[in-house]
């Protein structure tokens, strides 16, 4: 069982789950209040939505060999541009103008992850620089968009998509899992999560055994915005605001924690949509810890750096065979090993 790629994450989340329970022993607490389901728990689960978003179609990416460092300001960006266009309204409940401002963010999210991939796949640009590029870019963008203010709005519908609830269940929740779901029947159930996975092994035999990998490159980056741009309308569907400077702020990096935690190899190949969304739910957990334990900000980045090496190194196959050499005395030192002896030999 402990061989089993996922085994040592869900130890971890478990470990995570216990400790704050120790901790604050109403924890994992769930109540029923008009209609809807309440705790700490369901806030995981719904804070957690963005990040698996994200850390979805990051996966896609890395699994070709690629990274994608501009997913935060593509959040900053959609969020803007659906914030402006819906504070510009008359009325901004209409579902009209709220679907109209969904479309136009959307539509801008897959321009952006185009650009990556044209960048990357038909230039040939090394993608850490191609998505780096947009990633300062960007922000300077939202920046434009909003005028270098915060836009706060008022809108029922658009506040639904952070806030909102469906089946007791926050909306968010739905939307993450509904995404997961769509992506795993397009990779898991069809030949496009095989070839994804084949480009990102060896793109050149690709090539040659007749895939298109450079569309293939291309597509994952459209992908990964699409993805970013729907985590930016939850994260500010959640303040009813859009601040082109903070929103989704380093989330690249914490997806690419979560598809390392997830067992995807940064070097491209076969990836673990599952193990992504299971590293996301991990990232969640220990920032609510860092927040229930009441550790300081100054140490707070601190503290999740030595919890997320401890779990890389935990879930690292080479580490714990080494570390269990170590526990057992390892094998004798050549240097004490007997020598033979040698025969003199007498004239």
């Amino acid at each position: 069982m402990a061989s089993h790629r996922l085994f040592w994450p869900v130890a971890v989340l478990v470990v995570m789950l216990a400790v704050n329970t120790i901790y604050r022993p109403g924890f994992l607490a769930v109540e029923v209040n008009n209609g809807h389901l309440y705790g700490t728990p369901i806030d995981i689960l719904r804070l957690s939505a963005p990040l698996i978003l994200v850390g979805l179609g990051m996966t896609l990416v890395i699994s070709t060999g690629g990274i994608d460092l501009s997913v935060g300001s593509i959040c900053a960006i959609s969020g803007a541009i659906a914030c402006l266009h819906i504070s510009q309204a008359p009325d901004q409940n209409s579902l009209v103008t709220v679907f109209t401002a969904l479309a136009m963010a959307l539509g801008a999210a897959l321009v952006l992850g185009a650009w990556n991939g044209v960048l990357v796949s038909v230039i040939g640009i090394q993608p850490i620089i191609a998505t780096l590029i947009l990633m300062v870019a960007g922000r300077g963008l939202a920046q434009l968009v909003t005028e270098g203010q915060i836009i706060t709005i008022n809108s029922g519908p658009y506040r639904a998509i952070g806030l909102g609830h469906l089946l007791t269940l926050p909306l968010a929740i739905f939307i993450a899992l509904g995404a997961a779901l769509l992506v795993a029947a397009l990779t898991r159930r069809t030949a496009l999560g095989m070839i994804i996975e084949s480009v990102g092994g060896n793109r050149e035999a690709s090539r040659l055994a007749g895939i298109r990998s450079a569309r293939m490159v291309f597509l994952v980056y459209v992908v990964s915005a699409a993805c970013a741009a729907v985590a930016g309308f939850m994260m500010t569907a959640n303040v009813s605001s859009a601040d082109g400077n903070n929103a989704g702020l380093w989330v690249e990096l914490d997806a690419i924690l979560a598809v390392v935690i997830g067992g995807t190899s940064l070097a491209g190949g076969r990836f673990y949509l599952s193990g992504t969304i299971l590293g996301a739910l991990i990232i969640q957990t220990l920032t609510t810890t860092v927040y229930a334990m009441n550790i300081s900000p100054q140490t707070a980045l601190l503290f999740k750096a030595v919890v997320v090496i401890a779990v890389c190194l935990i879930q690292a196959p080479e580490f714990r065979a080494k570390l269990g050499r170590r526990r057992r005395g390892g094998p004798p030192s050549p240097t004490s090993a007997p020598q033979p002896q040698k025969e003199e030999v007498t004239a």
